[in-house]
């Protein structure tokens, strides 16, 4: 059945149903990720992770729009009820007149509730805020993951290994024998 048939289907006007409040696409043109930090996950045990906006200036958009970026040395802290992201790269845009500094603090949207969860959770010892990956929307938009987190130790990290290979060892050996 093609898409004009479901949509029409013989029923009165007002019972169709209009071509945008069908589902999106899987692959959303706009949707796009810019950078990851790899390491997070290994070397922090996440609690929970928050969608932020991120204030940039035009070059930085352009700049991100080439992949040319990188969290993997950032972190965020709360400051004044403000969250800010500390150290992420973003490389210079070469057409621009008026450039960015690459490493400046860039300021992240999150409503007053999570900057406030997200402050009580940093001030627990030990607690600490992560970038996770930074990406465009599926409208276009930059977005930032930030996770709360915990360091691990070095024994930790084994363990997590550990885990991850026996459970790859399993799904193997269900696979050949399942």
């Amino acid at each position: 059945m093609t898409a004009a048939a479901v949509l029409d289907r013989g029923l009165d006007p007002a019972q169709r149903i209009h071509p945008a409040a069908m589902a999106q696409p899987k692959d959303n043109p706009n949707y796009k990720v810019i950078a990851e930090n790899r390491r997070a996950r290994f070397d922090y045990a996440i609690e929970e992770d928050v969608e932020c906006g991120i204030v940039l200036m035009g070059s930085e958009v352009k700049s991100l729009r080439l992949n040319t970026a990188n969290i993997a040395e950032s972190y965020a802290e709360v400051k004044d009820g403000e969250l800010w992201l500390i150290n992420s790269y973003i490389a210079p845009y070469e057409q621009a007149m008026f450039g960015h500094e690459d490493r400046r603090p860039r300021k992240l949207l999150a409503s007053k509730r999570e900057l406030s969860r997200m402050w009580n959770e940093t001030s627990r010892k030990g607690m600490t805020l992560v970038p996770l990956v930074l990406y465009f929307n599926h409208r276009g938009i930059a977005k930032i993951k930030i996770a709360i987190a915990k360091g691990k130790k070095t024994v930790d990290k084994r363990e997590t290994e550990a885990k991850r290979d026996w459970n790859r060892q399993k799904q193997r050996l269900l696979k050949e024998h399942g």
